[in-house]
């Protein structure tokens, strides 16, 4: 049995004196800045939003948990990078998670592990279908005013599994089953959608349809939208091109070379790589050339990119494929198409400080409900970092130094009949950043 009452063992005397420490401290928290991020919970309403996409069986009058309460609680939890569902039964007693969802923290605990589990096992197909609507309104509530044109980074991950999961798919390249769920985030860092799939490259069938609806649900908010569509190679597919054209959806895609796209540029190659040869050889040299052309299996030709690029290394040449009209080729990759780039650190924040891939459930529907639950706590993330000042360097943080630097604050919690008083550390040295957020807070867009 885990007695807390034990003190520690292994520490060395200070001063002469032994040093004794037990997990007994009562009303403490070494999460306090959670409550910052249910400030942001509820200016963006991530956890009702998709609690109301769920028909909850069981009897009103017998709930203690309500749905958006544990979904708030969960999301809370990854947020603090608590991510394994068994820190539930340690933090439901967390005076501070219990104020984040609006409970005394001498009130009942919150929701047990089993409990959470319960809920990943609830949504069905048709709930999740509406928990994806839920999340596009979500980005699209999370603007001031409706902008002009959107840019949608779409890409897919590989999330390696290890069990008998539903849709788990051997991947060659990776060498392990997994999914490889596709994720769509827009040119700011806001999270817009993600469904969970085999480990395989979509084709363009699967992607189709699945942008039908992502594009369908973002025009039921903002009916006159331009919207860009970016993404590499995987998504220039003969279907999606066709679907972009016929739905008024400018792209531009990165183009797999092939030997009747390199024909084009052959003498552009050579005489780049003459250049090289004739320079100091310090950098490299790079050149553009825009063409029409088309595979034999497109509708019709399309316009075409190629940059042509030479260095110690050698020549590397890349292509991509748009039916943006205007532009210089050389804007139109450098400055469009290559930011498309940042999806990845967008990902990474997901994954690796978020962990999204944590997809261990035996159903699909359960791992596709973890999929927007993680997505949620990357909106309560994004939230707190958007309501930092431009300038500081706090607004361009990495997700797990936002939790190091301002969740992370160890609090005395002081139960009072008419006030809760949380005694933070004199010495936590962003008190400063932390008092202008939460003034800041209340003025996220919802």
């Amino acid at each position: 049995m885990n007695d807390l009452t034990l003190p520690l063992s292994g520490l060395s005397s200070v001063g002469g004196k032994s040093v004794v420490a037990r997990f007994d401290g009562g009303m403490l928290s070494s999460n306090s800045g959670v409550l910052a991020l249910a400030e942001v919970e509820k200016r963006l309403r991530v956890a009702e939003r998709l609690a109301r996409c769920i028909d909850d069986p069981r009897c009103p009058d017998q709930v203690v948990h309500s749905l958006a309460d544990m979904i708030g609680f969960r999301m809370k939890m990854i947020a603090a990078g608590y991510e394994d569902g068994n820190d539930a039964n340690r933090l439901r007693r967390d005076p501070v998670f219990k104020m984040a969802q609006d409970a005394l923290p001498s009130g009942r605990d919150l929701a047990s592990q089993s409990t959470l589990c319960r809920l990943e096992n609830l949504p069905g197909v048709r709930e999740l279908v509406a928990m994806g609507r839920a999340m596009v309104d979500l980005y699209c509530a999370s603007f001031r005013q409706v902008p002009k044109r959107i840019v949608l980074d779409i890409d897919d991950t590989f999330d390696a599994v290890h069990g008998g999961q539903q849709l788990r798919l051997f991947n060659a390249h990776h060498d392990e089953y997994g999914f490889q769920p596709i994720v769509v985030f827009d040119g700011a860092g806001r999270f817009v959608s993600a469904i969970l799939r085999p480990a395989k490259r979509p084709s363009g069938a699967e992607i189709r349809p699945h942008l039908r609806r992502l594009v369908r649900a973002i025009r039921i908010n903002w009916p006159n939208i331009r919207i860009l569509l970016r993404g590499d190679s995987h998504y220039c597919s003969p279907q999606v091109i066709d679907w972009c054209r016929a739905n008024d959806v400018d792209f531009i895609f990165g183009l797999a070379p092939t030997t009747t796209l390199r024909k084009h540029v052959a003498d552009l190659e050579a005489s780049t790589t003459a250049r090289f040869e004739a320079s100091a050889k310090t950098g490299k040299v790079r050149r553009f050339k825009e063409f029409v052309d088309g595979a034999a299996s497109w509708s019709r030709v399309e316009r075409i990119i190629a940059r042509v690029e030479v260095g110690a290394q050698g020549a590397d040449t890349r292509f991509v494929v748009t039916n943006l009209a205007g532009g210089k080729a050389k804007a139109l990759y450098e400055d469009v198409y290559c930011r498309r780039g940042a999806a990845e650190n967008h990902i990474k924040s997901w994954k690796t400080h978020l962990a999204a891939d944590r997809t261990s459930c035996t159903r699909a529907t359960a791992n596709q409900f973890r999929l927007f639950l993680h997505a949620g706590a990357y909106w309560l993330m994004w939230g707190l970092r958007a309501a930092m000042p431009r300038r500081s360097s706090f607004a361009v943080a990495q997700f797990d130094t936002l939790r190091l630097r301002l969740i992370k604050i160890a609090a005395r919690v002081v139960e009072m009949k008419t006030q809760i008083r949380l005694h933070l550390p004199t010495s936590c040295p962003d008190q400063r950043i932390l008092r202008i957020v939460l003034d800041r807070i209340p003025q996220l867009v919802t």
